[in-house]
């Protein structure tokens, strides 16, 4: 985004630095990535949905292609093509303020996120083409979301385990050790749970915990000879934080889950078992499990969508 032109109009909101100015998931597939998966999919169509049928004028909306092929005929600098590239900022505002209020109540001021919306927003503008046959709304609801969802990563992300899940994947480990001898196979979640005396859930969690951990030379190559080194991609973006924000939505949902329904999730995602062991650990049979599965993720979706 170019800070001249912004600083040159009357659209930049204040505060903003000038500088910023699948149905079913696969076996053994992992718990976050498969749950936000069903997530991500769920948000799109919402978010689809919105766009076509949004807040603001159907007017404004229907003339605003119009808009954008002539300012792509302007010439850069004009003052002509500043003034109408604001124009079309403030007739989509609208639909910033939609999407921010998709995430209030995280922790950050609803102006604030209306801002950050608010340079997606500009930057939907400076790079839509309206040849492409499709609304501007559909088009920037991705960016705008995107940058709603940088800041938040942008704002702080830090993960500290707490003593308790340390320790308890330290016995994790010792006794996953311990049963693979003995039993010439990976333990299942049932026999970790009686060899430490814990409940199973409890040995979910502290798998789940382990998973932030992870010991590498910073030297050695990625994944082979030919790879380079893991310290040459430090600083690169991780796609895998776009997960985040649908994981932390999920806990308070899957807290409000039946036992068995909540007990099958947890195997299915985070257990890594497959739904013919999650039958034989349930005493159901596997189609049911199937069915089982089935109808929770279509609750939390629909949960979802309402929360939104």
């Amino acid at each position: 985004m170019r800070d001249e032109t912004i600083r040159s109009g009357v659209v930049r909101p204040a505060g903003i630095p000038e500088q910023q100015a699948r149905p079913h998931p696969v076996d053994g597939a992992d718990g976050s990535q498969s749950l936000n998966v069903a997530v991500e999919q769920s948000q799109a169509e919402r978010a689809g949905q919105m766009s076509e049928h949004g807040h603001h004028d159907p007017h404004d909306r229907s003339g605003a292609r119009a808009l954008f092929i002539e300012l792509r005929e302007l010439p850069d600098g004009s003052a002509e093509k500043a003034e109408l590239r604001n124009r079309l900022v403030r007739m989509h505002l609208p639909l910033v303020e939609h999407l921010a209020r998709r995430f209030r109540n995280r922790g950050e001021p609803l102006d604030d996120l209306t801002q950050v919306a608010t340079i997606g927003l500009i930057k939907s503008v400076d790079r839509f083409d309206p040849d492409r046959g499709v609304e501007f709304s559909t088009y920037a609801t991705p960016t705008v979301v995107g940058e709603i969802k940088r800041h938040f990563r942008d704002k702080g992300w830090a993960v500290r385990v707490p003593r308790r899940l340390q320790e308890l994947r330290l016995s994790l480990t010792t006794a996953t050790a311990e049963l693979s001898q003995q039993h010439g196979r990976s333990p299942t979640v049932n026999e970790l749970a009686e060899r430490l005396g814990i409940s199973e859930e409890e040995v979910l969690e502290g798998l789940e915990s382990a998973n932030a951990y992870s010991t590498l030379s910073l030297d050695v190559p990625d994944t082979d000879d030919e790879s380079p080194a893991v310290a040459d991609t430090l600083g690169s973006e991780d796609e895998a934080l776009e997960g985040v924000e649908y994981r932390e939505s999920l806990k308070p949902l899957l807290e409000d889950l039946p036992p068995r329904e909540k007990r099958i999730l947890l195997l299915r995602f985070f257990g890594n078992m497959t739904q013919s062991q999650i039958a034989q650990e349930v005493g159901i049979s596997q189609m049911h499990v199937s069915r089982l599965l089935a109808r929770t993720l279509a609750q939390l979706r629909e949960r979802l969508l309402v929360e939104e």
